[in-house]
């Protein structure tokens, strides 16, 4: 059973920058496309960020040239370095795991002066 679990989030002023971390259980981890995707309100949930096992990428339009997504297979964990933060950033960002159709508990990312 994989589980994800998400940490990072936060309020962060317009231009700044967050971290954001997903550590998944299980042996299967490292050998799936793993994903981030956000949701802010009112709106429907977007893809941010995808990264295969080969670690090619793919981003959103919206988030290009500021997010990065990496993953570090010895620890499991795949991240989302977001910079030059803007208050359109600003939702719920989740972890998600296509090959299982699992998502994280989500963490809140704040934009705001």
């Amino acid at each position: 059973q994989v589980q994800l679990v998400e940490s990072g989030g936060g309020l962060v002023q317009p231009g700044g920058s967050l971290r954001l971390s997903c550590t998944g259980s299980g042996s299967t981890f490292n050998m799936y496309t793993m994903a981030w995707y956000r949701q802010a309100p009112g709106k429907q949930r977007e893809l941010v960020a995808q990264i295969t096992s080969r670690f090619s990428t793919n981003y959103g339009d919206s988030v290009k040239g500021r997010f990065t997504i990496s993953r570090d297979s010895a620890k499991n964990t795949v991240s989302l370095q977001m910079n030059s933060l803007k208050p359109e950033d600003t939702a719920v960002y989740y972890c998600y795991f296509p090959m299982y159709n699992m998502w994280g508990q989500g963490t809140q990312v704040t934009v705001s002066s």
